[in-house]
């Protein structure tokens, strides 16, 4: 699905200036030089106010849930207060499709043991080579059920081939598990005809989101999907994973959950006592990027505020994906940036020089990037990428300026040139 067309809010440098103020960790230096946070696909920064807001969690209500006490109340609220604000900047029906845990990684892993308990010996489940491995690896572990699982490669562009993809999907596939962006390469995969052959087969339609909803506004209602998973320390927020679950889907599934929890969803999936203040810090988080937007709901100002920020990440990026063209030697991984929709994420080779060398030549210059696989080994695997140490990554943030562009290139130069 494309993002939404940008509202008329804007997000501009001076905005940016202003916003740079609410991060602590942006005041941090390597020895003389201010140091730039360039790969928010790692995770991104967090501001004061979610900071606060989990320090007031452990002052205020450190207790658990379920008991009769003010305290013990007031957790409870606060858990709510979560599941609504992430229903808002999801666009989903109500906090009773958001379920929470450690992190998106196992909340997957909780959800394909659910799923494979329905499969049967001779189901198909369809996965993509794009894909992080947290949205491979749980559903390869079905095949250990005798269930097929067929994956779907990646061309040299680094999409995926959408009539390669609705070819896999036939009547015996069961469950398609494919990411809304790579985090390895900023691609974007359009959902329209894969949602419509899931439903034409009756199969369960499963999204990582987790690079996709740092970028873009969501509409998981709009996206037609079953299940969608996502982080919210990639959006601003704490180590918490998230889960939203169609309405009725999640009740419909074996999970592994104790007797005494609560077996409605959204609770049926979430095992133990979940992290109270990091909630409050979620809450805080989508607060924030609200405050970025105009309306007359929490959802309208999330909507317009996301796709502000987008206009101003990807006008960034676009910038650097051009510029670093221009340095002998190096080379840029996936699609243009005019083959819209693109996260803001571009990945480089230098030639003759691993990424990890890179990598730390750049961190002597107070610039964090990252390198390797990020979890995306696949990708690496199909593009050859492997042996010669992976990818260098710059991802941006709406924290993130032209000046901080401009010293990488120029560092990157300096590197490239020996």
């Amino acid at each position: 699905m494309k993002p939404a067309r940008f509202d008329a809010v804007t997000f501009t440098h001076d905005d940016c200036a202003r916003a740079r103020h609410d991060f602590p960790a942006l005041a941090l230096m390597h020895g003389t030089l201010p140091v730039a946070f360039l790969d928010s696909p790692g995770g991104t920064q967090v501001p004061h106010t979610v900071c606060d807001a989990i320090s007031d969690g452990y002052r205020r209500c450190n207790v658990n849930v379920g008991g009769t006490f003010a305290t013990s109340l007031a957790v409870m609220e606060e858990v709510e207060h979560a599941r609504h604000a992430v229903a808002d900047f999801l666009g989903a029906e109500s906090s009773q499709q958001i379920s929470f845990g450690a992190n998106m990684t196992t909340l997957n892993f909780a959800l394909s043991r659910a799923l494979g308990r329905s499969l049967h010996a001779g189901d198909e489940i369809v996965i993509t080579a794009l894909d992080h491995e947290a949205n491979r690896g749980p559903w390869l572990k079905l095949a250990e059920r005798d269930v097929a699982v067929r994956e779907v490669g990646i061309t040299q562009e680094g999409i995926l081939d959408l009539t390669t993809l609705l070819g896999a999907i036939t009547a015996r596939t069961r469950i398609v598990a494919l990411g809304l962006a790579s985090n390895a390469l900023g691609s974007v995969t359009d959902l329209g005809a894969v949602r419509t052959r899931c439903r034409e087969v009756g199969a369960l339609l499963v999204c990582d989101a987790v690079h996709y909803t740092a970028h873009f506004a969501v509409d998981v209602q709009a996206l037609g999907c079953d299940f969608l998973l996502c982080s919210a320390y990639k959006f601003y927020g704490p180590h918490i994973g998230i889960l939203y679950s169609k309405p009725g889907a999640l009740a419909a599934l074996d999970t592994d959950c104790l007797r005494t929890q609560n077996q409605a969803a959204p609770f049926r999936i979430e095992t133990g006592t979940l992290n109270h203040p990091a909630l409050m810090g979620v809450t805080a988080a989508i607060e924030y990027l609200a405050t970025f937007g105009q309306g007359a709901t929490r959802r309208a100002r999330l909507l317009a505020a996301m796709n502000a920020i987008a206009r101003y990440e990807h006008g960034l990026a676009e910038y650097y994906w051009r510029e670093v063209q221009t340095i002998r030697g190096v080379t840029v991984w996936g699609p243009a940036f005019d083959a819209a929709p693109r996260a803001p994420t571009v990945s480089i080779t230098v030639d003759g020089i691993t990424a990890i060398d890179v990598a730390r030549a750049l961190a002597a210059r107070g610039l964090q990037v990252w390198q390797g696989h990020f979890y995306a080994l696949r990708v690496l695997e199909t593009l050859d990428l492997v042996a010669r140490g992976g990818l260098l990554r710059t991802g941006l943030a709406l924290y993130n300026t032209r000046a901080e562009i401009e010293r990488l290139l120029a560092g990157l130069a300096q590197i490239a040139r020996g």
